[in-house]
């Protein structure tokens, strides 16, 4: 059977985030926590992120719902990892929402768990500096690493690092697939016919 993996973000993007359950109840479908998801399970679960405002960045969806189901909701994204590996036949590919914040990915797998306000989760969720830099220096002891989070109009690979966000949810924008066998990329449709607000939060 076929396996589906997300680099995070199921929530905030587009107008079915309150069905996000029903993703998650999947048995082909993966996912990592990415820092919308994180919002929405701080919010749900009555502790909101005080760096960011949830509300908005997406998150009004979420007190349309009655309380009970926000618990659900939020119980299950923060279940979510914040990293995770798939074993292919040409070997790991490790998944991060944001950015890895090692150079060996052997350091993350050495993590035994990541406080997601801490400063190795907070590099995981929000950071863009690997991309801002386009820095092309490979992550040791991985195949590839596949990074959402920072919206570009085309998947960008920077040493063995794939940024796959293109915006999917919004206008202009269309779904990137990455295949892990071969690190080829397959594409949806685009969403219409205006153009992508690069615009990253």
């Amino acid at each position: 059977m076929d396996r589906l993996f997300s680099v995070g973000d199921l929530v905030d993007r587009g107008p079915e985030s309150h069905l996000v359950l029903e993703w998650l109840e999947e048995d082909w479908f993966f996912a990592i926590c990415g820092n919308h998801d994180f919002m929405a399970w701080r919010s749900a679960l009555g502790d909101p992120y005080p760096e960011v405002d949830h509300r908005e960045h997406g998150g009004l969806w979420l007190d349309e719902l009655e309380p009970v189901l926000q618990a659900e909701i939020g119980g299950a994204l923060a279940a979510l990892p914040l990293a995770m590996e798939v074993e292919t036949s040409a070997g790991l590919v490790g998944l991060v929402h944001a950015d890895c914040p090692f150079d060996d990915w052997r350091d993350m797998q050495a993590m035994q768990s990541i406080d997601p306000t801490g400063p190795v989760g907070e590099n995981c969720l929000w950071s863009m500096e690997r991309y801002r830099r386009s820095y092309t220096g490979m992550v040791r002891n991985v195949r590839a690493l596949v990074h959402g989070h920072v919206v570009v109009r085309d998947p960008r690979v920077l040493g063995n690092v794939h940024f796959i966000e293109t915006a999917g949810w919004k206008p202009g924008g269309y779904f990137t697939f990455l295949g892990l066998e071969t690190l080829t990329a397959a594409f949806g449709p685009i969403a219409d016919k205006a153009p992508l607000n690069l615009r990253n939060r």
